[in-house]
């Protein structure tokens, strides 16, 4: 079996920010030079001169150059972070608790081989909605499978479509019911349903390593179309009620 394509990618958007300083301090290094001059007590005459050179100087003043570098330097740190945020809202949930709401929804019980369990899950979801075509009715919502139990060479499972109305003339082993509710982890899978051994296998590395104990169930909700979706494109939330 190949392993199942699960993507989980932190971005580090690293940012540097380069603090640029103009060197006042050389511009008046260069003033004290003429500073000398007024040493000479023959000449008071000059040092309004040389007082009257550091004026221009702060005119040209250079500070307003350094306002200028701080703001666009901040401005880009700040516009940085949302990129980062993207990808982390695309990832899939591996383990996220979340609350199971019932819904009403058609049932058809089937027991099926592991050999060909894709084939036979695909014809229940044709005869649900077959009934449902039939009557004009609604599917309200994604179809799912409840798996109630399982052994070396196959599995008895609940398929459920979701309905607003209730039909009628229900077909041989279909009923009107309650999907699953309560406290579930979810998990998801990318491809075909035969790869899904390899997600079912990390669900229980996952829940070992966190000493979780889950029911004698596991529900399926196939959130692309099974009957409309290559097989290989399949998206598959797995819910795995606690106790």
């Amino acid at each position: 079996m190949n392993s199942i394509r699960c993507f989980r990618r932190a971005l580090l958007a690293l940012v540097p920010v380069a603090a640029i300083s103009l060197g006042l301090g050389s511009a008046l290094a260069q003033s004290p030079p003429a500073s000398p001059p007024p040493a000479t007590s023959t000449t008071p005459a000059p040092p309004p001169a040389t007082s009257a050179t550091p004026a221009p100087a702060p005119a040209a003043t250079p500070v307003p150059p350094p306002a200028e570098n701080k703001s666009p330097a901040d401005s880009p740190a700040a516009a940085a972070p949302p990129p980062p945020v993207a990808p982390v809202q695309t990832a899939d949930p591996f383990g996220e608790e979340i609350m199971l709401v019932p819904k009403k929804v058609v049932i058809l019980r089937g027991t099926a081989n592991w050999d060909s369990a894709f084939d036979t899950l695909m014809e229940s979801f044709k005869t649900l909605t077959a009934l449902l075509d039939k009557q004009n009715i609604s599917r309200t919502g994604n179809p799912m499978i409840v798996y109630t139990a399982t052994d070396d060479t196959g599995f008895t499972y609940l398929a459920e479509l979701s309905v607003d109305q209730e039909p009628k003339d229900l077909g041989k082993d279909m009923r009107i019911g309650k999907s699953p509710d309560g406290k579930a982890l979810k998990f998801v899978h990318h491809g075909s349903y035969d790869n899904m051994d390899n997600t079912y296998e990390a669900i229980t590395n996952y829940l070992d390593d966190k000493k979780l104990e889950a029911k004698d169930t596991f529900i399926e909700e196939y959130m692309t179309d099974p009957l409309k979706t290559q097989e290989d494109k399949l998206v598959i939330n797995v819910y795995v009620p606690l106790k």
